[in-house]
């Protein structure tokens, strides 16, 4: 049975659709995990809050799946964004839509999440942004891999060739096949080096290979803006 949520909580809007004829369904991310609520009246004064990145204080109702919102108020400083990092931001929210359990708590993913929406308002280079968000939400939600080391405890070498095992983690291989990954590029994420050559590149094909699996074989509707010219 589902229990009844801190009567007041910090949380973003993750996506919000109309319900019914005045209200709107929201799903909202906060400390104790992904809720989803009834906003009455969305097209009054609630509803303008109702938008993502905002910083709010909101007090949800009821003990069901589907809770009521029963206040809502900004707080703090939320983040503004524009060009591809809106597209980022959004990008994140339906990853955590997809990935995130209704009602399971993962306060360092909220805390994660803030934190990288105000980098993305901040201007800070996308990439790494994306790729440390992707990394820690799979490694919160218990998917993580180690980068340091292979599925045997072996480090991970750095002449070596690598490819991914999604429920083991990274398996050094010796014939050449699509999708591999350098051990120079693998040492360079564990760090976080972006400068390395290759590392960022890689970064971004090694979390689109850890996550696929976990997305259903579903695509992401957000990464098509990223497409669009």
């Amino acid at each position: 049975m589902s229990q009844s949520p801190p009567p007041s909580q910090l949380a973003y809007v993750l996506h919000s659709r109309a319900y019914r004829e005045t209200s709107a369904l929201v799903d909202f991310l906060t400390p104790q995990g992904r809720l989803r609520a009834v906003l009455r009246s969305a097209r009054g004064k609630a509803g303008t809050l109702a938008r993502p990145f905002v910083a709010l204080d909101v007090e949800f109702r009821g003990k069901g799946e589907l809770k009521n919102v029963g206040r809502m108020e900004s707080v703090g400083t939320s983040a503004w964004l524009n060009g591809e990092a809106l597209f980022s931001g959004l990008y994140l929210n339906e990853l955590l839509i997809r990935l995130l359990p209704a009602e399971d708590p993962h306060p360092a993913v909220f805390d994660h999440y803030a934190a990288t929406l105000l980098a993305l308002a901040e201007g800070r280079p996308l990439e790494p942004l994306l790729r440390a968000f992707e990394w820690r939400l799979l490694d919160d939600l218990g998917y993580g891999f180690e980068l340091s080391n292979d599925v045997h405890g072996d480090p991970i070498a750095a002449d070596g060739m690598y490819r991914l095992q999604v429920d083991a983690g990274l398996e050094r291989v010796y014939l050449l096949q699509p999708g591999l990954f350098q051990g120079t590029e693998l040492l360079a994420m564990s760090e976080a080096d972006w400068t390395a050559p290759g590392a960022l590149s890689a970064a971004k094909r090694l979390m689109r290979q850890a996550l696929a699996v976990h997305l259903g074989g579903r695509p992401l509707v957000s990464r098509e803006l990223f497409r669009k010219p």
